[in-house]
């Protein structure tokens, strides 16, 4: 990098700093929730976090072998699996914005919410995003007593690495870099876990791309609790609002999701704590993978 392109990008990160705390100053606060609200119960040392991606239903049989080996932390639908009951996840993230906006998907999403309730028999702490712009109740749908809710900051910083790293520290900042999974990954090293393992985290985005007649972008999208039949394609639609994907505003998502995992892995190191990618067939290739 030359001096002229250093100067460049020195005045851009700055910038960008500024811009973040007054962003922040303006939509949010600077609070940390995440390490006000703690760990729940004895803190095991290492934390597993599912994704829900197809892999993980050969993993889970792995898991449930010694499930006091770790803590887990579960992700978006995982509670609707009988699998949740035996696991018990202490910790839980809801990051998209289908489970607090108005979507097609709100019936779905309401059931989701009394499965939780009625589930939940244990102490849980339950992320969810600061931003709330439709001011949706979470405490009006989850009113099992043993469901903490607890809010992360939902801004990111791309500036300087050292003040990413502090506002990280701080539980400011945000690992919502694209998937949910991200945020969990922050979740757990701000917690204090020094080993955190991917599961279901397959990140297979790009396969099965293809572009219809009608110039739609579509993609045969799989879960790990979808049943054996082949996916049909459909057209990718972004959340909210819910308006098609163009090929190139879907590949630079794509980009910053990995580039978040980047950024993840350099906080971990930072910490000298360690993400380690369990999901075999991940396209992740920031973080080290179990042998």
């Amino acid at each position: 990098m030359t001096t002229a392109e250093r100067i460049i990008d020195a005045v851009r990160k700055g910038f960008d700093t500024l811009l973040y705390f007054a962003v922040m100053a303006w939509k949010e606060d600077f609070r940390d929730e995440v390490k006000r609200a703690g760990t729940v119960g004895e803190q095991r040392p290492t934390m597993a976090v599912l994704g829900n991606g197809p892999s993980l239903k050969g993993e889970l049989e792995e898991l449930l072998c010694d499930p006091a080996a770790r803590d887990f932390m579960a992700v978006n639908f995982f509670a609707e699996d009988e699998r949740f009951m035996v696991l018990r996840p202490a910790y839980y993230v809801l990051s998209d914005p289908m489970f607090f906006r108005r979507t097609s998907l709100r019936g779905r999403i309401e059931q989701f919410y009394r499965t939780l309730n009625e589930r939940v028999t244990w102490p849980m702490n339950l992320y969810v995003q600061y931003y709330n712009p439709e001011h949706f109740d979470y405490r009006a749908h989850l009113t099992n007593p043993l469901i903490r809710i607890v809010r992360f900051h939902t801004i990111t910083y791309y500036g300087f690495r050292a003040v990413r790293h502090w506002l990280f520290n701080h539980g400011l900042g945000s690992g919502n870099f694209g998937t949910v999974v991200q945020v969990g990954e922050l979740i757990a090293l701000q917690l204090g876990y020094r080993r955190v393992e991917l599961y279901g985290v397959d990140h297979t985005l790009l396969e099965g791309l293809t572009v219809d007649g009608e110039n739609r972008l579509c993609r045969a999208d799989r879960h790990f609790y979808d049943d054996d039949t082949t996916p049909h394609l459909k057209p990718m639609m972004q959340k909210v609002p819910e308006v098609p994907y163009t090929m190139a505003v879907y590949l630079q998502e794509v980009a910053d999701l990995f580039r978040g995992h980047e950024l993840l892995r350099d906080y971990a190191d930072s910490l000298g704590a360690e993400i380690v990618n369990c999901t075999r067939s991940s396209m992740i290739d920031a973080y080290r993978r179990r042998g």
